[in-house]
């Protein structure tokens, strides 16, 4: 069987097959790609990242709401504490843990004010309380249940809800949490190319 590759028809077919396998090409790549992206910001994030599929409905709207932290974040100067800095927030916390034994609601604030003033000082925005979160997420993502349960706490203790053991529950995730934070160094930024690469 002879075919004439100069008729038209068989040029249409075999630019229809070219066009099939590169796109099929093509499919495989971003498919490829957009496992690995995932399994960077599952181990990135954590928790943080199922939460954002549940908040955002798709792992699409999830994952892009995630490297927006990222790149957010990425613009911040976020830096280390100076030693001094260090040793003045270390007495704060002392302080405060001190204060705990005569005035649990009033330390559990103090306590959540802390850590607010460590993170400015480290380079992050503040902001309300989810915004911090999503901030702290992108370089501590362990460190963001801790930071929920022990708000949660504190708002519930502003309202005069809270148990003494609750209150004494907070505590341990602040210390923990403020010890993280001051320990801490700056982490390197990290780009959207970074993550899909």
């Amino acid at each position: 069987m002879n075919i004439d590759f100069s008729n038209p028809v068989v040029i249409g077919v075999n630019c229809l097959v070219a066009l099939v396998f590169v796109l099929a090409v093509v499919w495989v790549v971003a498919r490829q790609r957009n496992r690995k992206r995932t399994e960077e910001l599952r181990a990135r994030f954590g928790p943080e990242y199922e939460l954002a599929l549940r908040q955002y409905g798709s792992r699409g709207k999830a994952e892009a709401a995630l490297m927006d932290r990222v790149e957010r974040v990425n613009r911040l100067s976020i830096h280390p504490l100076s030693e001094p800095d260090r040793e003045h927030y270390m007495a704060d916390w002392e302080a405060i843990q001190a204060r705990f034994i005569d005035h649990p609601r009033g330390a559990v604030t103090e306590a959540d004010e802390l850590i607010n003033t460590i993170l400015r000082a480290r380079g992050y925005e503040g902001g309300d309380f989810d915004r911090r979160v999503a901030d702290m997420s992108v370089h501590h993502a362990t460190l963001v249940e801790p930071y929920r349960r022990a708000n949660a706490v504190t708002v519930r203790a502003a309202r005069n809800e809270a148990t003494t053991e609750e209150l004494r529950s907070a505590m341990i995730l602040y210390r923990a949490l403020i010890e993280e934070l001051l320990q801490a160094n700056a982490p390197a930024a990290v780009t959207r190319r970074d993550v899909a690469a």
